[in-house]
């Protein structure tokens, strides 16, 4: 999908089939599930290739990133909840290069790698997940609510769902002050399959088709919610097409293909951005671990686990990059070996950040000050005689 070669906007009385991908694809023929080789070059080959150098760096630093927080979250340096992007990294860096800096972008508790590929440094993630005042939020989010006003990454969300009204919200307060066309602002709502039952998930979907809203809405599949396979969960496990009772346009892509994901997250925000209409994408990947750190996954079999590691997206993308003469062997180790040296330097930064003092427990509860707010520490008398 190219975007500078979509067709004009239709009019509000001439909107397209519900079911047709924003790409024109008939109903019939959207893409299969993740069977592609990821990262096989087409088009411009040198253009091509840069790119998928790039992906490859940042997917292997996602990946590295991941497993040392794993690790972490074992020796008992990060605590709460903690879900890993282990699997997802194409889908995440082709979704974060799609976006414009202007963009506002609104995630569930899945979210480390996202932060990272949005730019953001890993030192001061990592110290998030340490829960320490140099991280992100100062400490107060951890794993699942990591946030940068100054990137408009607005945060994960740990509440499934939670996410979606304000992310609507904020496409709505875009509708208010900007014209659709290609300068507009744009909202991406990233969550999981899971969320696509929740009723926060229609109330905002019809919300965005009823205003014109400018948001893209991403469901990153990753077949399994919890431990319930899409498809014992959903009535309609082809989730794109959900927005179709909405009357707006969904498109289904293979999320093991970072090119893939970045041209039709871009084509997405281009439409919505020109027409004021919300857009529902759906990436199929795999989650390569349980569905957090604690998770053992023992609802694969072991033929399950087996598959899961042949359709690693990560050294299948690394054998293609060397047969396609876009890394040797060379380069690919250098990229390893710097991104194990950028995740060591941010355990490192995090480790020495100090955590917050107890002294700040109630700072922010309250963007003002607020009469008789609740100052009482743990083990403070309730009563004074």
């Amino acid at each position: 999908m190219d975007d500078s070669t979509e067709d004009p906007a239709p009019a509000d009385d001439d909107q397209p089939e519900t079911g047709q991908s924003e790409s024109g694809k008939p109903e019939d023929d959207q893409p299969e599930t993740g069977q592609s080789e990821p990262g096989k070059p087409e088009g411009g080959q040198a253009e091509q290739s840069e790119a998928l150098r790039s992906y490859f760096e940042q997917m292997t630093l996602i990946r590295h990133f991941e497993l040392k927080a794993q690790e972490m979250y074992q020796r008992a340096e990060i605590g709460g909840y903690c879900h890993l992007n282990v699997g997802e990294e194409a889908t995440v860096v082709g979704l974060m290069d799609a976006m414009e800096e202007r963009d506002y972008l609104y995630a569930n508790y899945r979210v480390h790698g996202y932060a990272i590929a949005r730019g953001l440094d890993p030192g001061r993630v990592m110290a998030e997940l340490f829960g320490r005042t140099d991280g992100l939020a100062g400490g107060w989010g951890g794993s699942m609510h990591l946030y940068d006003a100054a990137t408009r990454f607005m945060g994960g969300y740990g509440i499934v769902g939670g996410q979606m009204p304000p992310a609507t919200g904020a496409a709505m307060a875009i509708s208010h002050r900007q014209e659709p066309g290609p300068e507009s602002e744009a909202v991406m709502c990233l969550l999981g399959e899971g969320t696509s039952a929740t009723g926060a998930f229609h109330e905002s979907l019809n919300l965005a088709s009823l205003w014109d809203l400018p948001i893209v809405f991403v469901v990153i599949n990753n077949r399994v919610g919890m431990s319930t396979p899409v498809e014992k969960a959903s009535a309609e496990p082809e989730l794109f097409r959900k927005a179709e009772s909405y009357r707006f346009e969904g498109e289904r892509v293979d999320g093991d293909d970072p090119i893939a994901v970045r041209d039709a997250a871009r084509a997405a925000l281009k439409q919505v951005r020109e027409q004021h209409r919300p857009f529902l994408l759906e990436t199929m990947s795999y989650r390569l671990r349980g569905h957090s750190v604690v998770d053992p996954a023992r609802y694969r079999t072991d033929e399950e686990r087996a598959e899961l590691a042949e359709k690693d997206l990560l050294p299948r993308l690394r054998s293609r990059l060397l047969e396609d003469g876009v890394l040797s062997e060379q380069d690919a180790d250098a990229i390893e070996r710097k991104a194990d040296e950028t995740v060591e330097q941010a355990v490192e930064f995090a480790g020495a950040s100090k955590s917050p003092e107890p002294s700040d427990l109630f700072t922010n509860a309250y963007s003002t000050e607020v009469a008789n707010a609740p100052r009482a520490m743990p083990g403070d008398r309730v009563i004074t005689l």
